[in-house]
């Protein structure tokens, strides 16, 4: 029988979060078109509505520097349950705003929440997550925030047919229900043992490795006790070197794997995905369609669905493959879209509008446009959009995991609200040139992914080390494989010392472990 309660569940519960992202991406997405939020808040244009959209992502970066101080001190998993609290309030402010001062208001707070629980789940899923399936789960927060963009879509296209403010509050008001959910949930999850290694609380440490790892919570089962020592020796290997200052990020040591995990956020946003979700409404209707709400939710659909191939395969194909492919493939999708725009496109003859270039009468090159919209944000779901959630909790320290990972996402949201800023003018003043500069965006990532980021696929989180100090070039990391895996020398190791020893029953749960890691 399958115990409820296991490293599946848990982390797809968590994920929940992910759905307060996607809901917050598609709350703008799918109401800035709509009649009755142009009139209630004065047709917002350009920078204003730059300034609105915005504001998420300003409180996200916030949310995202305190994320290290907050997960280190208090834990991942009450952190995450402080941020759903501020959310829900972010949410009521929004639905009850009288004006766009008190919705900006609103999102810069749920936007708090974000930053917290975009830094903090993907290191709580990576941390209670076996090494074989580490991006699967955490795979499940960008399938989390399809999710999210999706239903919040479904919910809003029924809500625009209302003739009252009801149009857009309820929407906004609905996001508090997952919220409420994810933080109640909480109560019954355990503490990440990592984070309980770092607090020095190793009875602790072992009876959640062996919740998570077996079926009858056996802490007397090898893997529990390689995994055990492996996490001990690391902890005790980090005491012994610098201490977890800022400084240290910046150390020879671990200045590249830090600027890497910042970089693989930063790309993340640069690859245009926002122009695709945030604005989808004026790409449409630039593109030449008049009627944008189905085509929009097909988009989200194809978003959602395909997370589904990289939560399956991510472990098995790869992380810098999927990177590398990505990359050229957004690139070309892109340089199409602006290239078509370019051509069959003409200055917008209605003034005061989003968008100030426009395809007209011509639906087989609105179609084209359409199909290559599609398959970007197809190719971004199933390579990009998983990955910059896996790869950086992955490549860093425990010691300093926390507070990298929170520079790493606090980047992203600090080019996340410097786009959505800008987004609005750049379809007013150069319109399908924008489409160029993200091609060329996705090109140079390809190149620093190419040259810098190595293969971390089915390698534990304490083997990281390794991986960037064995000596091999970072780009061939990918042919460097171990003859043996260490975890699992370990643990048979154990199981050995276990049998040699079974005629000597132990006084205590814990005189196995240190009989079984004496030899070490």
């Amino acid at each position: 029988m399958v115990r409820f309660l296991n490293v599946y569940t848990i982390t797809l519960f968590v994920a929940l979060s992910g759905l307060l992202f996607g809901f917050d991406i598609s709350s703008m997405s799918g109401i800035i078109g709509t009649v009755q939020y142009q009139n209630y808040y004065g047709n917002p244009l350009g920078v204003l509505q730059g300034a609105i959209t915005s504001a998420m992502a300003a409180g996200s970066f916030v949310g995202s520097i305190s994320a290290s101080v907050l997960g280190d001190r208090v834990s991942r998993k009450v952190t995450i349950q402080v941020a759903t609290i501020l959310w829900c309030i972010g949410a009521i402010l929004q639905s009850s705003s009288n004006g766009v001062a008190m919705l900006i208001a609103g999102r810069l707070i749920a936007g708090l929440c974000i930053g917290l629980t975009s830094s903090l789940v993907p290191i709580y899923q990576s941390e209670i997550a076996p090494r074989k399936i580490r991006g699967r789960v955490v795979s499940f927060q960008q399938f989390a925030i399809t999710a999210g963009v999706l239903i919040q879509y479904i919910i809003q296209y029924g809500c625009s047919f209302l003739e009252s403010e009801a149009a857009f509050r309820l929407p906004w008001a609905i996001q508090t229900v997952p919220a409420i959910v994810l933080f109640i949930g909480l109560f019954w999850f355990p503490y990440s043992p990592r984070w309980l290694a770092k607090r020095n609380r190793w009875e602790e440490v072992l009876q959640v490795l062996a919740f998570l790892r077996t079926p009858n919570n056996n802490i007397n089962d090898p893997l529990v006790l390689a995994e055990y020592k492996e996490i001990e020796d690391q902890i005790h290997l980090e005491l012994e070197e610098v201490s977890t200052s800022l400084r240290e990020l910046y150390s020879r040591k671990l200045r590249k794997r830090v600027f890497l995990a910042i970089a693989i956020q930063i790309w993340g946003q640069l690859t245009g995905i926002n122009v695709a979700m945030y604005y989808i409404a004026y790409l449409l209707k630039s593109a030449g369609f008049t009627d944008v709400r189905v085509a929009s939710l097909i988009q989200y659909i194809i978003g959602m669905l395909m997370t589904i191939p990289s939560i399956l395969w991510t472990d098995h194909f790869g992380r810098r493959p999927a990177l590398l492919i990505g990359s050229i493939a957004m690139t070309l999708w892109l340089s199409l879209i602006g290239g078509l725009l370019m051509q069959y496109g003409e200055p917008n003859p209605i003034s005061n509008q989003p968008y100030t270039w426009i395809v007209m009468n011509r639906p087989t090159v609105s179609r084209a446009i359409l199909a290559f919209i599609y398959l970007d944000v197809a190719f971004f779901n199933l390579c990009w959009g998983p990955l910059i959630w896996i790869y950086p909790p992955e490549i860093v320290p425990l010691r300093v995991r926390a507070t990298s990972v929170s520079l790493a996402v606090a980047s992203n949201w600090a080019i996340n609200f410097a786009l959505a800023l800008v987004v609005p003018p750049m379809f007013r003043s150069i319109s399908w040139r924008m489409f160029f500069i993200f091609a060329s965006f996705n090109f140079a990532a390809f190149i620093h992914v190419l040259i810098a980021a190595p293969e971390t696929m089915q390698r534990t989180l304490e083997e990281m080390d390794e991986i960037f100090e064995h000596g091999a070039p970072l780009w061939k990391s990918i042919r460097y494989k171990p003859a043996t895996n260490k975890l699992d020398l370990l643990a048979h190791d154990i199981e050995i010392s276990m049998f040699r020893t079974q005629s000597s029953v132990p006084t205590s749960d814990y005189e196995c472990l240190d009989r079984s890691n004496s030899r070490y």
